[in-house]
């Protein structure tokens, strides 16, 4: 169905609907609306196989984006969004909002500099615990270990999986991914060092923002919201655990950075009624999710501020994808592109 679905879109009919559907938008209302869009990584993975590849756009992929989004869509700061939270003002029609997810190098390297080029502001959301700190995502590990290693298969919990092909390794990593995410955290973290160990292969350097840099961002005009400390599933933990990723996150940021406003994104979209009400408690006004939706935000009728949806940009979503996704009629079609 996504591939069908994909074909429909890029096809010369997709293509043109798509520019008329845009202009029957903008005639609708577009006030309490808003788009958020989210990001990983701006990095060409062709220049290094060994790179993650699915949560990558490519530097001209996201200036074109970029380029695209800032002449026909009002960027809103973070701290704007916290206004209308407030009630102190409005949402600008085709209001959308600009993040960043883990705190990459080539955030500095690639996306910042497009950014600033455009006037965008963009909000960056940091796990905590691993700035300075050398390691790498446990993801980034696993995808280095299985592409690198001279071993021909690897054990999991579900069996011996072949390691013959680059395709084979790849089908082995999203099995392995899959299985690490059904565990609670700590068990999820030791099976993926065991792998690594097993498979014999020295970890990746480290590709993740130090605080150096994360303050000169800051300086630059970035904002900075927390992302947990260590980057847990946050339903894979007991309350009070994932209470001290939360908020021992924003107390980092706040120690280091000066300042930080009281937002969250949970890693890979991991929540639950539980978690959402800590947050409440705990002060947290805005908080980011990973669900595809658009998100309507009527003060009368209380939007769900603790579970913003987002879309996320990976390296199948071309400009004219974007641009559907983007539309308001195309709400339930965006939860279909994952």
């Amino acid at each position: 169905m996504k591939e069908l679905l994909l074909r429909a879109v890029h096809s010369p009919v997709g293509t043109q609907a798509i520019a008329q559907l845009e202009r029957v938008d903008a005639w609708r209302s577009q006030e309490d609306w808003l788009r958020v869009l989210t990001y990983h990584r701006v990095i060409d993975p062709a220049g290094d196989p060994t790179v993650y590849p699915r949560i990558a756009v490519t530097p001209q992929a996201f200036a074109e984006q970029m380029a695209f989004v800032a002449q026909h869509y009002r960027v809103i700061s973070m701290q704007e969004l916290l206004d209308y939270r407030r009630g102190s003002c409005c949402l600008p029609p085709r209001a959308l909002l600009i993040t960043f997810d883990d705190g990459y190098t080539d955030f500095a390297e690639h996306a910042w500099p497009t950014l600033r080029r455009h006037g965008l502001p963009v909000t960056l959301f940091v796990p905590t615990a691993f700035p300075d700190s050398g390691e790498s995502f446990w993801w980034d590990r696993l995808y280095h270990a299985l592409m690198v290693t001279q071993a021909q298969e690897v054990t999991s919990p579900g069996g011996v999986l072949p390691l013959g092909s680059r395709a084979e390794r790849e089908r082995a990593f999203t099995r392995l991914r899959e299985q690490v995410k059904s565990l609670p955290h700590q068990e999820a973290m030791v099976l993926v060092q065991e792998i690594c160990q097993g498979l014999g292969v020295e970890p990746p350097p480290s590709a993740i923002l130090g605080w150096d840099a994360l303050r000169r961002l800051a300086e630059e005009g970035v904002t900075l919201g927390a992302h947990t400390r260590t980057h847990p599933l946050m339903n894979r933990l007991s309350l009070e655990e994932a209470r001290a990723e939360a908020v021992g996150s924003l107390r980092d940021l706040e120690r280091e950075i000066g300042s930080a406003l009281p937002i969250f994104a949970y890693p890979s979209g991991g929540i639950s009624p539980e978690v959402e009400a800590m947050l409440a408690q705990e002060g947290f006004a805005l908080a980011f999710t990973t669900y595809r939706k658009l998100n309507r935000l009527n003060l009368r009728q209380g939007p769900e501020w603790l579970r913003l949806g987002r879309i996320n940009v990976g390296p199948r979503t071309s400009l004219t994808l974007l641009r559907a996704q983007l539309l308001l009629w195309s709400a339930s079609l965006a939860r279909s592109f994952a």
